[in-house]
């Protein structure tokens, strides 16, 4: 029997003058990276809303409000982890709009990401990313007031 892995996290969609606030992540031998929205696990007995502004600072050495929860993803997939063997992984993802209030950009050090940076909305589309930044910035774009993006919709997002 394959086990059965759950992971909640909390991302951040911040937007300043056309801009949106993104961290790379890097993997932990360091051979893949991909942009992704500033975020990640909440901790055991975390609040998601915490969660969001802890990993924010953590990412980015910035400040962040939160202004809006705009929705809730749920996913699945098939994870390899080498001595650890294979699961099947079940993502949670917690999705707010946040403005940045203080603090200044700076990337994370000792951690999952190795840098942040604010990267024109027009430059988005052509970088490698996270399938998160895509549902964030459906969520943000539609808000529904279910905080749902229905899963035919969330598919054709999917890159990764």
């Amino acid at each position: 029997m394959i086990a059965q892995r759950l992971r909640v996290a909390s991302y951040a969609v911040c937007l300043r003058d056309g801009r949106l606030l993104l961290a790379r992540w890097v993997s932990p031998d360091g051979s893949r990276r991909h942009w992704t929205l500033p975020g990640g696990g909440v901790e055991h007995a975390e609040d998601p809303f915490d969660a969001v502004v802890r990993e924010v600072a953590e990412e980015t050495g910035y400040q962040a409000q939160v202004e809006q929860l705009l929705g809730v993803n749920s996913r699945t997939r098939h994870v390899e982890w080498g001595d650890r063997g294979a699961a099947e992984l079940h993502m949670l993802a917690v999705f707010y709009r946040a403005r940045i209030i203080g603090g200044e950009l700076r990337p994370e050090t000792g951690g999952t990401t190795d840098l942040a940076q604010w990267m024109p909305m027009t430059q988005v589309a052509a970088v490698e990313r996270s399938v998160v930044v895509d549902i964030g910035l459906e969520l943000h774009r539609r808000t529904p007031p279910t905080g749902h993006v229905e899963p035919v919709q969330v598919t054709r997002l999917l890159r990764h």
